[in-house]
């Protein structure tokens, strides 16, 4: 166990800063932990092992490919943590290794036993049934083989390039003749035919593809000795950056997703035992250092083992259903819909995801939008959305229309770069306005912005979004939204748009925080309000929600917040680099992340000052990026009913004693599970309200 750190009084000593990459670690070790958890159901249990596998792929791909791209460099860029990048590499390797021990005990100690007492199996070729052995045999030749392409390395052939994230095998093979030892390579086309092939007629048996292709491997090499096997998979530097000063950017993204097939490896994923003359040539021909290669002992690339926890039936093994509800508010007479612009005109309207439908407000309200004769203009915002997504057609139909239609398409959102290719050439072809952001710049903010003629005016009707506009995670993120006709804030919707489409910025917002130019200031000034607040005598206390906290700069301000005696409770789901508990610097700080069914992922920051509390929400979490190196929105909600809402929601979070951890000073996550009887789940207590509350409100129509 490491010593406990030595703190100076000073708040930018580097002990009182944890490192950001090590504590994502630590939000996904509480992804694995539910995946751990009996109480979670089976099949939900295995989702959650596919995530945290996943979420590691993307951390590999970004955050530690940045790592060594800094040492290549010869970068030493510090965090305020002070931990040097080569450090950061050493340290996530044993952290992962760890917890890569702990995910594949789970699946295969665990999981994989209790599947197969609820005849759901996934087969190896040594457990196979003889009917199962038939039936890969016969999938093999038909299907898979036509597929392969194996490909010998030496022989004055060069070692074949491996794309990112694929799984392959390496086959040492010896020639029965001369005895000359050659190593072949064979990918595994998973992306063709699926990672894991159902097996026999119940369609709840699966077989892994490599293991298929392992026990045919005689009929790839014919008239030679298949000696040995084994199984890789390699991980690419996948993040990229397009310069300012490209021509068109459309092209220069589209060339980069290109190139990011050829990123540096940053990991090597070794199945455990395999052949050492096998592991030296793959290691060697990939020139790659010790601390980028993973002994994996169980099944490599577990994010693809979601396919199993979709197979149909098993309600009992999954989750309860969800069905978002439409917000009472919302709810028309008579199968009739809402005006919505009239609800939003008499009051603020707030809607919180996934309890409440996206469907039946947000998609709702651009409808509404399209269709009305009045409406001049519709401005929106995309960063992810999805394929089936009606927004960005609505779009489209609102240019045929011959309303002013104008989206702003986020073509560097990480990983969605081609889908949202695809919808700027949709939209441009269509007549819309399709603008792709600000030089230097990520757009991150989510927003709406309806022009309506009303009489001799033209009025503004706005949504604030806490997450992108994407129905499919509206069902599995809990996010809030913010319709309002408030004139500042359409006001400065406007003339953000206008900032996104046009050129130079505004003086001043009237009532947003906007980055890179406002956000940070506007919460420091907060933070230190409400201190000068305590100090007079007023009751004050912080209560920030987010996915990360990592700015220094904020972290500082709270940090004097807490010696001033200020109460400070924060809930971040992921990252916090900051340390309570620290005796004369945080003791009144208290970190909480809730990690459970839904994915967290709403950002609001409130400051009590005496009898008032000021709400805000929107876009940007407190990291650097979000506050430097995007655009991004935070608006304040005044409605005093929907700032109670939202402050009864983070009372919720920071009682929940079921799906909580806690930061100890030490930098432990502890999960304290209240007995039976006890237990408190916000997000369970928000699918029970919502529900109540949609059913009166239906009642009450109705009579």
């Amino acid at each position: 166990m490491e010593a406990p750190p030595q703190y100076d009084s000073a708040i930018d000593d580097a002990a009182l800063y944890f490192n950001r990459e090590l504590s994502w670690l630590d939000f996904n070790q509480r992804v694995l932990e539910l995946a751990e958890d009996p109480e979670v159901p089976l099949l939900e249990r295995l989702r959650f092992c596919g995530i945290y596998a996943s979420n590691l792929d993307e951390f590999f791909m970004v955050r530690v490919a940045g790592l060594f791209d800094q040492l290549d460099a010869g970068i030493d860029a510090r965090g305020p943590d002070g931990l040097a990048p080569s450090a950061q590499i050493d340290r996530i390797q044993a952290r992962v290794l760890e917890l890569d021990r702990r995910l594949h005990a789970c699946f295969d100690g665990i999981l994989r036993p209790a599947l197969n007492e609820q005849a759901i199996r996934i087969v190896s070729l040594g457990n196979a049934t003889e009917a199962e052995r038939r039936d890969i045999d016969a999938r093999f030749h038909e299907q898979v083989f036509p597929a392969l392409t194996p490909l010998v390395i030496g022989l004055g052939r060069p070692f074949p390039y491996i794309s990112n994230l694929s799984l392959s095998l390496g086959v040492l093979l010896r020639d029965p003749e001369s005895g000359v030892e050659i190593i072949a390579r064979v990918k595994v086309p998973k992306e063709l035919l699926g990672r894991f092939l159902p097996v026999g007629e119940e369609g709840t048996a699966f077989v892994p593809l490599e293991e298929v292709i392992a026990a045919n491997l005689d009929a790839l090499f014919p008239g030679t000795e298949v000696v040995d096997h084994g199984y890789f998979r390699v991980t690419r530097d996948a993040d990229f950056t397009v310069s300012d000063e490209a021509d068109d950017l459309l092209q220069a993204v589209q060339d980069e997703i290109r190139r990011r097939r050829f990123g540096e490896v940053v990991r090597l994923e070794i199945a455990a035992g395999m052949n050492p003359k096998l592991r030296q040539q793959l290691i060697g021909a990939l020139r790659l250092e010790d601390r980028e290669v993973y002994d994996i002992d169980g099944l490599i690339d577990l994010g693809d083992i979601g396919t199993i926890a979709d197979i149909p039936g098993h309600a009992e093994l999954r989750y309860a259903p969800w069905s978002p509800v439409t917000q009472p508010r919302l709810q028309g007479e008579d199968d009739e819909p809402v005006d919505m612009f009239a609800e939003i005109r008499q009051r603020d309207l707030l809607v919180h995801h996934p309890y409440d439908s996206f469907a039946t407000s947000v998609e709702r309200f651009v409808a509404q939008a399209v269709a009305d004769p009045d409406v001049l203009a519709i401005k929106h915002t995309v960063y992810r959305t999805s394929d089936d997504s009606p927004l960005v057609p609505s779009l489209i139909r609102a240019s045929e229309r011959g309303k002013q239609a104008v989206c702003m398409v986020e073509l560097k959102a990480r990983f969605d770069e081609e889908a949202n290719i695809h919808w700027a050439k949709s939209l441009e072809e269509a007549g819309v306005h399709v603008v792709y952001g600000i030089p230097g710049l990520k757009t991150h903010v989510k927003a709406i912005l309806v022009a309506r003629r009303e009489g001799k005016r033209v009025r503004e009707y706005v949504h604030i979004g806490t997450g992108n506009y994407h129905p499919k995670t509206a069902r599995l993120y809990t996010d809030f939204g913010l319709f309002t006709a408030d004139p500042d804030l359409g006001a400065d919707v406007a003339e953000m748009f206008n900032f996104l489409t046009g050129y130079g910025r505004p003086a001043a917002y009237r009532k947003m925080l906007v980055s890179p130019t406002t956000m940070r200031g506007r919460i420091v000034e907060e933070i230190e309000s409400t201190v000068a607040a305590h100090e007079a005598g007023a009751e004050a206390r912080i209560a920030l929600k987010m996915n990360s906290l990592v700015d220094a700069g904020c972290i500082r301000a709270l940090y004097a917040a807490s010696k001033a005696g200020v109460r400070v409770d924060l809930n971040v789901r992921g990252i916090c680099c900051l340390r309570p508990g620290v005796p004369g610097v945080s003791e009144n700080i208290r970190v909480v992340s809730i990690v459970g069914r839904f994915l967290e992922h709403s950002r609001v920051y409130t400051f009590q000052r005496g009898g008032e509390t000021q709400v805000m929400m929107g876009s940007a979490d407190l990291m650097p990026r979000n506050l430097d190196s995007r655009v991004e929105l935070v608006a304040p909600v005044e409605d005093e009913e929907l700032k109670a809402e939202m402050l009864d929601v983070l009372e919720r979070c920071f009682a929940d004693n079921t799906n909580a951890w806690e930061l100890g000073e030490d930098g432990r996550w502890t999960r304290d599970i209240a007995p039976e009887g006890e237990r408190r789940s916000v997000q369970a207590e928000l699918r029970e309200r919502h529900a109540t509350r949609a059913a009166e409100q239906l009642a009450a129509s109705a009579s």
